[in-house]
């Protein structure tokens, strides 16, 4: 693919003016370069169009959703279908009902489900029925992982900068009460002696362990979410596995199906829905049914409400897009282009001879600028940032978009894409290679 990126439109150049005017963070920018922020006019496939008549290759992705690629025809259809008849009740439709079973069906823990708009919903209201469950305040997370904007979730994430000695935590927001950081405490992901010290040592006070079994682009080490998964059991915490990212893009079943380690409780969202808005909440029936109406009565019940919890629209979105997930040879393809891409990413920067390294599983991953194993947040914090975000700079001046942590690898990429992807990555090594790295500022982590 030859990319020449056009200069920007006046159209776009306005859209862009009334955005920093009328928004307090300004347009979304897919690199922290003022000159390559752009405004989308629409997408399809694996590729992006901004306002100026710009195509890219999209591994940004929406943040995930888009697993089966940008208007996949099967979801526009059904949504296209269910217009017609409404968007939002309130009440369960149909679609609301039959996706419920559906979840069941794909989901090792899933016993029931409830439906949320957001994945950040979605782990918010798990770590309330955990803490109503249990009948405690505390939770523990892992260091750099991120669990939505709510205020126990902005916690220590993989905006933390300054470090604290584990288990105390970090606001990561101007914001979050005190007393909220009084109730969460931190390990080190990967880390299980660590991690069970803590746990023990809080056991009486702990009403969960909430952990990404993927953090970000970090595998878990052989046997640590088995080991986490017996100290939570045997100590009667509930385990919540956060799957917003991981749900369905690992595997149909999820992390839950491709580590072999079950939950309590888990929260769902993105890929699932083809890029319409939804949250799941899935777990054990006994902690689930204290959302029930019979506990509700005597006062004793979790709220779980939402307007648009469980829409039609969102319902019907995510029943196809299950369906095209469950074709055969779905996953294999998809994990097939990962690895082609993830191969071919460490295999440039090592003919330019630039120390790198690939973490992740095949449908997300990161190409980390760092030498040795990257086995939690800290070792992603030695990483060469400033390097990280030139890339990503590079990259999009050659009709590459990424997310900022991370390569999204969806149905819709073509063996095409992925070499041009590489050819991209090469040329834009081959520029890093020449340029130093202390001038360049760090990159969001957001």
């Amino acid at each position: 693919m030859t990319f020449e990126r056009k200069s920007r439109s006046d159209y776009e150049a306005s859209l862009l003016d009334k955005g920093r005017r009328y928004m307090p963070s300004g347009p979304r920018n897919p690199t922290r370069s003022p000159e390559q922020a752009i405004i989308v006019r629409r997408a399809h496939g694996a590729r992006i169009e901004d306002c100026s008549g710009n195509e890219y290759i999209d591994y940004l992705l929406g943040s995930g959703p888009m697993l089966l690629g940008h208007a996949h025809p099967a979801v526009v259809a059904a949504v296209r279908d269910a217009l017609a008849d409404g968007s939002a009740y309130l009440l369960a439709g149909e679609a609301c009902i039959e996706l419920a079973e559906r979840m069941v069906e794909a989901v090792p823990c899933a016993d029931k489900v409830y439906f949320q708009s957001t994945g950040t919903e979605a782990t918010f209201f798990a770590l309330r029925l955990a803490r109503a469950f249990r009948k405690r305040d505390k939770i523990l997370k892992f260091e750099g992982a991120y669990h939505g904007m709510h205020d126990y979730a902005l916690v220590s994430t993989q905006w933390t900068v300054a470090l604290a000695d584990y288990p105390t935590p970090v606001a990561n927001s101007a914001g979050i009460p005190a007393s909220v950081l009084n109730e969460v405490l931190v390990a080190p992901f990967n880390d299980i002696e660590t991690t069970a010290r803590i746990v023990e040592q809080n056991a009486d006070e702990l009403a969960a362990v909430i952990v990404e079994p993927m953090q970000r682009t970090i595998p878990p080490r052989a046997g640590f979410l088995t080991d986490l998964r017996d100290l939570t059991r045997r100590l009667e915490i509930p385990l919540i596995f956060d799957e917003v990212v991981t749900g369905f893009r690992l595997a149909y079943g999820g992390a839950q199906e491709y580590y072999g380690v079950v939950p309590d409780l888990c929260a769902l969202g993105k890929s699932v829905s083809g890029g319409h808005p939804i949250g799941v909440l899935c777990g054990r029936a006994d902690i689930m049914d204290c959302a029930g109406p019979a506990k509700l009565m005597r006062g004793e019940g979790v709220l779980l409400s939402g307007t648009y919890s469980g829409n039609p629209i969102s319902a019907v979105a995510a029943l196809a897009a299950m369906r095209e997930l469950r074709r055969p040879g779905v996953y294999e393809e998809l994990f097939a282009r990962g690895r082609a891409l993830m191969r071919g990413l460490v295999d440039v920067a090592g003919e330019c001879g630039i120390s790198a390294v690939v973490s992740g599983e095949p449908p997300a991953f990161e190409l980390w600028f760092t030498d040795g194993e990257l086995a939690d947040f800290r070792d992603v914090l030695r990483a060469d940032a400033g390097r990280q975000g030139r890339f990503a700079q590079l990259l999009m001046d050659r009709g590459v978009i990424k997310a900022h942590e991370k390569f999204f690898i969806s149905t819709a990429h073509t063996d095409d894409d992925i070499d041009a992807t590489i050819a991209a990555a090469r040329d834009a090594m081959r520029q890093l290679a020449t340029e130093g790295t202390s001038a360049l500022a760090p990159p969001s982590r957001g």
